[in-house]
């Protein structure tokens, strides 16, 4: 037996002792290498990629208006990524990512390198393939058998799909906060823009957010998200992506970064939300993950057009009615500067309110206001812009109203671009357009701010409508032989207790006013209440309420009493813009909607809207006849009476409408159209108030509805409709009005009505009647 000297086997057994461990070990992992790869899951999930892509709706021309389900996200070939997205996410997680088969060893022991040199911060070593098998495979656990699995399947990964495939299914599926998975989500959720589109420094900002999405999310931690994006820029720059001069030009660049989630082309959220409550009954199962797209009615112009003019007239009306003061206060003991980054973090949780901007008041006196503004700029107000608080920053002001260091206020730009004091307003609103043809609902406004109150007022509010109401009285009196010739008294009337069952009643006109007998269509233009409760008087309570049914009202909410003559019976705006339309198409009943057709992901149609055209007479709702003086009559009012701002402001004469004011101005109504269109606007305290004296539909809801409509009849012709036969013309010029022919021998007197009292020239002066 061969002896080795000592020394010689004090090196050797070592040695061999080594190598047998080394030896043991790779038998290890190879009897579980053998064990474990055939029971590793099917990359099936990988290779047939279907990721939950969430339902979205569009307006009719196709502009995105409303996203729902769990995860945010748009599917990108990698065709279709920038080079530079490319680049950033390399330099940020993986710049070996197309030289290494699934575990980079070279970046393992440069990390490894790292930590035990820097003594700071870990580096880790993870590779795009092996967040690609974290993420559809595994759980977050850190330990040894996931490290294992996650490896083997990095290796499998990379055996079965090529690098771009990987690369792809990485940039579609992994988390970047503010609910966006992907790339192509987060652009557009973080800079409002298609991935194609973003800048350097953009790239750069998203490309960090896989390591941490909440600690550099440029949304809640700006400062953290900027010291990320300086690493990954620094990174690009050092492995050649971007030169030197592009380098300091993206450091420099400020980023735009979007703060709210609602973030799409035009403002519709009711509508939206309208939509998919469509959507999910139509397709109960999987709606929110199968891809799905409904198309909605809404014209994008005319959506914001509806938008921005319900918001002005909102806060117009506020701003008629004083500052309240203070929204709240914030303790600023923390605070230690006015650039404190705590400034920023505490307004992150007051939310946005459209263009109402929350900001910190840091100084406040008589002469200029100095706030913090939520997005970090320091806003001094003089002048004009603070004069709306003046009140409040008197020593008199409520103390927790008047305006002081710590104070939440809320900004807002002029139209001049420049900021004012602002407040949220209390007052809500809806505004909603229907074609009157068919019933596609063309813009729909369901309140201020749906962030704010997600109740739809524009489907759900249950209110009275006042005069707007009156419109339906005259129709149905029309069918019992009136005409807007006929005479009616303008008189004081008091309806005695054994009539009313109670107590005896006694109706006023708005302005206290009483003007003797006068034709229907004068009256009707005047909103006269008197003459309106004549004529249900003659007509009766019964038939006028089962009338009402032709238009699409609930019989049921309009009691059959002489207090349906001033709109005393409950309404929706959808309703009243449905009974307007009926005027507006010659007599036809429409039934609106707002969904036109539902596609899923491969882009088929899974559902069509059913709906019926203007003219099929199985839809008629009243006489072509009665639509016609109707019509007559309500385009009187938007002339010569309580809505005469309507065509001096719009310089046409084709408008028809109706405003409406319920008793102590607690609701105000215009509901109007043109052939064209037709819309309904209403503002009230959703729990019913007094709005305030002269807070009338023509001062407080036409300026919405002239709004809208400056816009929708934009290029419009005016048009205005034909007597349909069956009329007899009575009077001459300006006075000349119809009778029904069969009812000339029963009404002789309409010809010298129309010619003794004249309409009225307008006096827009003159404070509105209703």
């Amino acid at each position: 037996m061969l002896s080795l000297p000592p020394a010689l086997r004090l090196i050797l057994y070592p040695v061999i002792f080594l190598f047998g461990l080394i030896a043991m070990g790779i038998a290890m992992a190879l009897i579980v290498l053998v064990l474990t790869y055939p029971n590793l899951p099917s990359l099936e999930v990988l290779t047939d990629y279907r990721p939950k892509i969430p339902l979205r709706v569009y307006t009719a021309d196709g502009f995105l208006i409303g996203e729902f389900g769990e995860e945010r996200r748009a599917v990108v070939a990698i065709g279709e990524v920038p080079a530079v997205m490319k680049q950033a996410i390399l330099a940020a997680e993986d710049d070996r990512f197309y030289q290494h088969g699934g575990i980079d060893y070279t970046g393992i022991l440069r990390a490894a390198g790292a930590n035990l040199l820097g003594g700071g911060k870990r580096q880790g070593a993870s590779t795009i393939t092996q967040q690609v098998a974290r993420n559809f495979f595994l759980t977050g656990e850190k330990t040894y058998t996931r490290k294992l699995y996650e490896a083997l399947l990095s290796f499998k990964i990379e055996k079965n799909l090529t690098k771009d495939q990987i690369f792809e299914l990485y940039i579609n599926q992994i988390f970047l906060g503010q609910r966006a998975y992907g790339f192509a989500a987060a652009a557009q959720i973080y800079f409002g823009k298609p991935l194609k589109d973003i800048s350097i420094a953009e790239a750069a900002m998203l490309a960090g957010l896989p390591k941490a999405p909440s600690a550099y999310n440029p949304v809640v931690n700006p400062n953290r998200a900027r010291l990320r994006q300086h690493y990954v820029l620094r990174r690009m720059h050092e492995l050649g992506y971007i030169s030197d001069t592009q380098h300091a030009a993206a450091l420099k660049e400020p980023l735009i970064v979007k703060r709210e989630l609602s973030g799409y082309a035009v403002h519709a959220e009711h509508a939206a939300e309208m939509a998919r409550q469509i959507a999910a009954e139509r397709f109960p199962e999987d709606v929110y993950s199968r891809g799905m797209k409904v198309y909605t009615t809404l014209i994008k112009a005319e959506q914001e057009a509806a938008y921005n003019s319900l918001r002005k007239g909102v806060m117009d009306y506020d701003r008629r009615h004083g500052y309240r003061g203070a929204e709240s206060y914030l303790d600023m003991k923390e605070i230690k500067t006015d650039q404190d980054e705590a400034i920023d973090e505490a307004l992150q949780d007051i939310p946005d309110a459209g263009d109402l901007i929350p900001a910190l008041v840091l100084a406040a006196d008589a002469k200029q206001i100095k706030a913090y503004r939520k997005g970090g700029e320091v806003v001094t107000l003089t002048g004009e812009a603070m004069k709306f608080a003046l009140k409040m920053l008197d020593d008199k002001a409520p103390p927790n109203k008047r305006l002081r260091r710590s104070a939440i206020i809320r900004l807002q730009k002029d139209d001049k671009g420049a900021w004012q004091i602002s407040q949220l307003p209390e007052v809500e609103s809806a505004f909603v357009a229907v074609d009157p043809k068919d019933g596609a609902i063309r813009a729909l406004v369901g309140g201020f701010d749906f962030n704010r109150n997600k109740f739809n007022h524009a489907t759900q509010a249950w209110r009275q409508p006042g005069s707007s109401f009156k419109p339906f009285i005259y129709s149905a009196s029309l069918e019992k032989g009136y005409s807007p010739g006929s005479v009616i008294a303008d008189e004081p009337i008091v309806i005695p207790a054994s009539e009313t069952g109670s107590q005896s009643w006694e109706p006023h006109n708005y302005d206290g006013k009483y003007e003797g007998p006068m034709p229907m269509r004068t009256a009707l233009a005047k909103s006269k209440n008197m003459v309106s409760i004549r004529i249900l008087q003659s007509i009766g309570t019964q038939y006028a309420q089962d009338y009402a049914g032709r238009f699409g009202f609930d019989p049921e909410k309009h009691p059959p009493y002489l207090t349906m003559a001033l709109g005393a019976g409950s309404v929706t705006p959808w309703q009243m813009v449905t009974g307007y339309a009926v005027f507006a198409n010659g007599g036809y009943k429409i039934n609106p909607f707002i969904v036109r057709e539902i596609r899923g992901e491969g882009n088929q149609v899974l559902a069509l809207s059913a709906q019926t055209e203007a003219g099929d007479e199985s839809t008629r709702a009243i006489d072509p006849r009665n639509a016609f003086l109707m019509d007559m009559m309500l385009r009187d009012v938007t002339i010569y009476g309580t809505a005469a701002k309507a065509s001096a402001i719009l310089k046409r004469h084709d408008l028809a409408g109706k405003t409406g004011t319920t008793n102590e101005y607690v609701d105000a109504w215009f509901c109007g159209y043109q052939v064209t269109v037709a819309g309904c606007a209403w503002i009230g305290f959703d729990q019913p108030k007094k709005l305030g004296d002269k807070e009338t539909g023509g001062a407080a809801a036409l300026p919405i509805w002239i709004g809208y409509m400056s816009r929708a009849l934009k290029d419009v012709p005016v048009q205005l409709p034909q007597a349909p036969e069956g009329l007899v013309a009575v009077g001459e010029g300006r006075e000349r009005s119809y009778i029904y022919s069969e009812n000339v021998k029963e009404h002789p007197a309409d010809e010298a009505a129309q010619e003794s009292a004249p309409l009225p020239k307008p006096d827009l002066n003159l404070p509105p009647t209703d």
